[in-house]
């Protein structure tokens, strides 16, 4: 409902952008009603829940219903029973509806950049992850040391720097002044195509970049986490007993320590994980990343809403997949919590 209304309060009208110079009031008025936006607002809402919803109610027999079974826009569908003489209630994937610019299929257009940027998001979950958890170990071992301090004011000037700035710097720095020592460009994807038409390959350097520039915030989240949590737990009494009794250190924050102080860091990579996801926009922007965010500027740019509403949805339903999934890994991390 939300999406609905934020997006269909937008002022502008999607026939006269469709027509450009060729509007005339015949024309607009053709395509308004191609797109159901010749219809009162509260149908016009109905009708996106009924193409949303995978039980469905649909007229099979007047075409000129608004609820018209449109067999174009629904290739897979099964007909489960009438509910009246001209209805029928139906069962089906959800309708994303098609792009007002090139009319293809939103589901289309989101499955063929989504995965684009799934993997720019993995790739820099990881290395935040990665390399977070690890300095936050060294400096809560490190507590007070130069290294500690050095650790928290890079955290906090990592949290400081937006994405778009930090990826505009590191573009020009990395990928334009220094490129003939690192071989990296500016914009890229993470397929290229090949200059002698032998089709395209992967070409993961151009990940490096708009990975980086990603990850830099959930880093210094995680650092500062994992180095508070560890603190707590190496100061609990069963830690200090496992030293006691001569245990060695990797032993003791191996298998002890970390695993106690994971809670509150997996929550922090989950949450930014969905972020990332979803807050990619600028970034796949500024390095030509042709992912999910990049996709989205450009139908905003074209006033292309089917496109946006759909990939706010998805994002949405992605974030709320993985925060139930963070869930379940609670009860395996912590033998306290039960899932009922």
């Amino acid at each position: 409902m939300l999406v609905f209304v934020l997006f269909n309060a937008l002022p502008g009208d999607p026939a006269r952008l469709m027509l450009g110079q060729r509007a005339d009031k015949q024309a607009i008025q053709i395509i308004n009603k191609d797109l159901g936006l010749d219809k009162p607002l509260s149908i016009q809402f109905v009708m996106y829940v009924n193409d949303l919803s995978p039980i469905s109610v649909y007229n099979d027999k007047d075409p000129g219903s608004s609820f018209y079974l449109d067999t174009a826009k629904y290739s897979s569908y099964t007909k489960l029973f009438s509910v009246s003489k001209n209805s029928v209630l139906l069962l089906k994937y959800p309708y994303l509806r098609r792009s007002y610019q090139s009319r293809r299929k939103v589901i289309d257009i989101i499955a063929a950049t989504l995965p684009n940027t799934a993997v720019l998001a993995i790739t820099a979950i990881i290395f935040a992850s990665i390399l977070g958890i690890f300095l936050g170990i060294i400096a809560a071992l490190m507590k007070d040391s130069i290294f500690d301090r050095i650790s928290v004011i890079l955290s906090v000037l990592g949290l400081a720097g937006p994405s778009f700035f930090v990826g505009l710097i590191f573009a020009w720095l990395f990928g334009h002044v220094l490129t003939k020592y690192t071989g990296l460009n500016t914009v890229g994807n993470l397929y290229t195509i090949d200059d002698y038409g032998n089709g395209r390959y992967l070409d993961l350097k151009n990940l490096i970049l708009p990975a980086l520039t990603l990850g830099i915030r959930p880093l210094a989240i995680i650092v500062q986490l994992t180095r508070s949590s560890m603190l707590d737990v190496l100061s609990q009494d069963y830690i200090r007993t496992a030293f006691a009794k001569g245990l060695k250190l990797r032993k003791i924050i191996t298998k002890h320590a970390l695993k106690n102080a994971l809670n509150p860091v997996v929550t922090a990579i989950s949450g930014w994980f969905a972020s990332l996801i979803a807050g990619a926009v600028f970034v796949e922007y500024i390095f030509g990343w042709e992912g999910i965010g990049k996709e989205v500027i450009e139908a905003l740019e074209r006033y292309d809403l089917p496109v946006v509403m759909g990939v706010v949805l998805v994002t949405s339903i992605l974030f709320v997949v993985i925060n139930m999934t963070v869930d379940v890994i609670y009860a395996l991390l912590d033998p306290r919590i039960r899932l009922k």
